[in-house]
């Protein structure tokens, strides 16, 4: 019978009222024989090996489409956003953005080069030593292309003062792998992180999972981030690595709409390995639609090759899927390096 448990960052707030009676019985995140879960998991949720290997022996429908492929992410060269003062976000390609918010600097998972046997397909909007005047730098969870090791070793030289909001468990692999000296906050979903003034910052869940080494599965947390302008009320949600689930209604009845949603849409094939881990486009309008957003930022597409589809066909197909449902409007897919105003 596995043990069920709960764990949570007791230095800081949970963002739901106890006396709510929506949760009012939520005391932090669940693990199941001590590894964390997803939101109503009754068993330990590994990949098997079987699947893992049922893939890559397998023929990708798709191989001769993905060879013929010419996409490639548009860049624009840029570096005065850095020295700017209004509320903005900027695509570094991938997950990787920087977000200014009241006068606050936002960098998210910094995946900024090739990966080992997977080379980045587009180019950075300015160089690594140009990444200046971020205040929080913020990770969503341990996998290599959201927490990439080489792309915080060259961050964290100019920005001295730079502090990590992370998912619970995962100081310890950044203090070991970094440096002991880094100033870490730790959240479990529905947490507030202790900021700056003029911002919020809460942790929320996603239904992904963790694993960096061949020990380690779910030892570490995963999620997205919910930050908030306080004086404009302008609220963003990051939504981070996903797969479709019930927690973007549950977000939205807590936190109400989101003014700017940054999904992901891209590394959905095959639905056998990857639907439980990540969103397809179809799933990431719906989810949109759930959290009542009002302007949808895809992520998480074009600049590696983690699956099945070609680079270029989560864009097209989220593109059709928002103008099917009469959204077209609400999406802003900008350029890597260009300044999307809030």
């Amino acid at each position: 019978m596995p043990q069920i448990s709960r764990i949570f960052n007791p230095d800081l707030e949970f963002i739901i009222d106890r006396e709510n009676e929506f949760e009012k019985y939520y005391e932090g995140n669940p693990l199941i024989d001590s590894v964390f879960c997803n939101e109503g998991a009754t068993e330990n949720e590994e990949i098997s090996l079987t699947t893992v290997l049922k893939w890559q022996l397998q023929t990708n429908p798709q191989k001769e489409e993905k060879k013929n492929e010419n996409f490639k992410l548009e860049t624009i060269q840029n570096n005065t956003f850095f020295e700017e003062d209004k509320d903005c976000i900027v695509w570094f390609g991938h997950a990787s953005f920087f977000i200014r918010l009241n006068g606050i600097n936002f960098l998210t998972d910094p995946c900024l080069e090739s990966m080992p046997f997977v080379p980045r397909k587009s180019s950075l909007p300015c160089q690594i030593s140009e990444i200046k005047n971020i205040d929080y730098l913020l990770l969503s969870h341990n996998h290599r292309d959201h927490l990439d090791i080489p792309s915080l070793k060259k961050i964290i030289p100019q920005n001295p003062n730079i502090e990590f909001l992370v998912p619970l468990e995962t100081a310890d692999f950044l203090h070991q792998q970094i440096s002991k000296d880094l100033k870490i906050q730790e959240a479990g979903w529905y947490q507030q992180f202790k900021t700056k003034e003029g911002i919020k910052v809460n942790f929320l869940p996603s239904k992904h999972w963790c694993k960096r080494g061949l020990f380690d599965f779910n030892e570490m947390l995963w999620g997205g981030f919910w930050i908030e302008n306080t004086n404009t009320n302008h609220k963003l949600f990051f939504v981070g690595d996903t797969a479709y689930a019930p927690h973007f209604k549950r977000i939205e009845k807590i936190l109400g709409a989101a003014d700017t949603v940054i999904m992901p849409i891209g590394a959905y094939k095959p639905p056998f390995m990857m639907q439980n881990a990540h969103i397809n486009p179809e799933e990431a309008v719906k989810a949109f639609q759930e959290t009542k957003g009002k302007t949808l930022i895809p992520m998480h597409y074009g600049t590696f090759d983690l699956a099945d589809e070609p680079l270029g066909e989560p864009i097209k197909w989220l593109t059709s899927e928002m103008k099917k449902q009469g959204l077209s409007e609400k999406l802003n897919a900008p350029k890597i390096g260009e300044v999307v105003y809030l």
